[in-house]
């Protein structure tokens, strides 16, 4: 199982940027594909975006061009690169490491954008 740690969130805003770190404990972590997550107050967990092992990526049609998502194997570490942040962006953003059928959690970190 992968143990997952989430940082970088914060209070933004409209139009600033943040860089959401995610740091993974375990040996399989270049063997999972690792997502961002997010879920705003009363609303369901949406994807944000996926990094598979290889590298290949997508996002959500309503973060494309603004957010990107990058993994450092070496460092057993991904990142959400966040610019232009919007209100609507606000959430609390969760990491997510899928290998195979399993599913590893991070605890979650609020990204706050004010208008």
């Amino acid at each position: 199982q992968v143990q997952l740690v989430e940082s970088g969130g914060g209070l933004v805003q409209a139009g600033g940027s943040l860089r959401l770190s995610c740091a993974a404990s375990g040996s399989i972590f270049s063997m999972c594909t690792m997502g961002w997550y997010r879920q705003a107050p009363g609303q369901q967990r949406e994807l944000v975006a996926v990094i598979t092992p290889g590298g290949s990526t997508n996002y959500a049609d309503s973060v494309k061009g603004r957010f990107t998502i990058s993994r450092d194997n070496a460092k057993n570490t991904v990142y959400l690169q966040m610019i232009s942040l919007q209100p609507e962006d606000t959430a609390v953003y969760y990491c997510n490491a899928q290998y195979w059928s399993h599913a590893s959690w991070g605890q979650g970190t609020q990204v706050t954008v004010s208008s």
